[in-house]
């Protein structure tokens, strides 16, 4: 992370306009279905001190407004409230090869407001996992908590394929998972800048 920083101070990136810290408490669902019923699995209680920032954009570039920042969630604390589930999930995803799934944040496409509660805010992330990297345009939902916290909200649909992973079987393929997934990952910002 502090490399990402250094490099860009050398680069002479446009100055940052919001720093925040990613607080205790975050969490990330996926939910999805089988051929019989449908399933949660959560990380929840996300705990790493990471940092988030939002770049000023020049006048003559892109609308977007550029961002740094990297989420590390752990595989191996997917629950999904069913011991044979859980085991399952964190196989399919390849737990012991590639034990992180990193969220990278991109861009943004507006800042969020004091007191208010923004919705229609979109931006870029790539999400890594089992060792494949993918860009992905996610939805967000700013919530003004304080002048100085946020509450975010991001919501995407992914597919197994976009991993090159494939959906869990069981039962010689009697039951087996929907390619579709359903994320959602919840964060409490803090500023620092």
């Amino acid at each position: 992370m502090c490399c990402i920083f250094i490099c860009m101070a050398f680069n002479n990136v446009s100055p940052i306009l919001f720093k925040w810290v990613v607080q205790k408490g975050g969490t990330l669902k996926v939910d999805g279905s089988t051929n019989i019923n449908k399933f949660s699995c959560k990380i929840s209680d996300y705990a790493t001190p990471d940092t988030i920032a939002i770049y000023k954009n020049e006048p003559t570039k892109e609308v977007l407004l550029p961002m740094s920042g990297k989420l590390a969630l752990d595989i191996k604390t997917f629950n999904c409230g069913h011991a044979v589930m859980t085991a399952d999930l964190r196989k399919t995803l390849k737990a012991k090869e590639f034990p992180h799934l990193y969220i990278s944040f991109l861009s943004l496409s507006k800042l969020p407001e004091v007191g208010k509660t923004l919705t229609n805010i979109f931006g870029w992330v790539e999400i890594e996992l089992a060792g494949v990297k993918k860009r992905f345009l996610v939805n967000y939902t700013f919530t003004s908590v304080s002048n100085k916290t946020f509450h975010l909200k991001g919501i995407q649909n992914i597919n197994f394929s976009d991993f090159n992973l494939t959906p869990p079987r069981k039962l010689g393929g009697m039951i087996r998972a929907n390619e579709r997934l359903d994320v959602e990952f919840q964060l409490d910002l803090a500023a620092i800048q």
